[in-house]
């Protein structure tokens, strides 16, 4: 186990880098006129993406999502859709949505410090430990749509994204 010191230290970094990779992400999709929420939605979406893996990803309550698709909906991103199970709603990226997740992808990679500053066997390391630390029981204890981004109009507490 590691020590008091160590352990503040992981953390400090971690959220260090947590900011900086929000703000890069947020100043990548501004580039391409989405807000945060949705851009991080239509990186979500991989053909038919269930709504629930949607929430499971994005940390907050399925009914949240509906908010969500409402407003790729009426922008002609996204359509719902019933699954192979008729009870399962997924999201499917209509042309004009699966253009703008490439957009959104190109942006991210420009902006983004992982492709630039890591070799590809160093972010093949970053994403095995980062995949093994989200896999602990801590990180599904974690509160649900509680972060609200200021100034760039997405909020995971409320449905409403400008």
């Amino acid at each position: 186990m590691a020590d008091l010191a160590e352990a503040r230290e992981l953390a400090r970094l971690v959220v260090r880098l947590s900011e900086t990779a929000r703000a890069h992400f947020a100043a990548a999709v501004a580039e391409v006129g989405v807000p945060v929420l949705l851009a991080r939605t239509i990186l979500l979406v991989d053909g038919r993406t269930p709504m629930r893996d949607v929430a499971d990803e994005l940390g907050c309550d399925p009914s949240y999502v509906t908010g969500i698709a409402d407003q790729l909906e009426s922008r002609g991103l996204a359509r719902r859709a019933i699954g192979k199970d008729r009870r399962v709603k997924v999201l499917e990226l209509t042309d004009v949505g699966a253009e703008l997740q490439t957009q959104v992808a190109e942006a991210v990679d420009r902006r983004g410090p992982f492709g630039h500053q890591l070799t590809a066997e160093q972010r093949r390391t970053l994403r095995e430990l980062l995949e093994l630390l989200l896999s602990e029981s801590v990180y599904a204890a974690a509160p649900n749509c509680t972060y609200e981004e200021v100034g760039t109009g997405a909020s995971w507490s409320s449905p409403t994204v400008s």
